[in-house]
């Protein structure tokens, strides 16, 4: 045990305290930013490179004050979806897989089958894929629209070429 008083036990036991950022780091909530609506044409673009573009968009990647757990992404626009390209075999072999929960009820889609029936479904599909799994991804995913063909009804908020 030791002999000091107990104003000089207090005084050599050292501080233990929370980390801190500093004075300069500043940390923006997603209600500090300003979301900027943002057009790609994926006309004979690949659609990989493509969806990974777009995930970082609206990830908030393309910004200095990134965040890993904030929602900092802009929203994007997607035209043309249905003209979009694949390599290799992947139209023909890759498959789509969804199941009802009910014994027997497994579904499979070919991309070039749901290119004819939906193919914003397609973009869409490989965006999600890229994204963070849960409640922040889903929040993500919900800044995403695309379209088959060249219209669209987002006019009104002047969307800019994507970074």
């Amino acid at each position: 045990m030791w002999a000091g008083t107990e104003s000089e036990q207090t005084k050599s036991e050292p501080e233990f305290r929370m980390a801190t950022y500093g004075k300069g780091t500043v940390t923006v909530s997603s209600k500090d930013i300003e979301p900027t609506w943002y057009i790609v044409d994926a006309e004979d673009q690949v659609l990989g490179r493509l969806a990974s573009r777009v995930a970082k968009v609206l990830r908030g990647k393309h910004r200095p004050t990134y965040s890993p757990h904030v929602d900092l992404g802009d929203r994007v626009i997607v035209v043309n979806a249905a003209k979009i390209r694949l390599t290799g075999n992947k139209r023909q072999d890759m498959k789509y897989f969804s199941y009802s929960g009910y014994p027997g009820g497994a579904k499979f889609k070919s991309v070039d089958t749901l290119m004819k029936t939906d193919p914003a479904q397609v973009m869409t599909h490989a965006v999600r894929g890229m994204l963070p799994k849960g409640t922040l991804g889903y929040q993500l995913l919900s800044k995403l629209r695309v379209y088959a063909d060249d219209k669209h009804p987002h006019a009104g908020q002047n969307p800019q070429p994507l970074p």
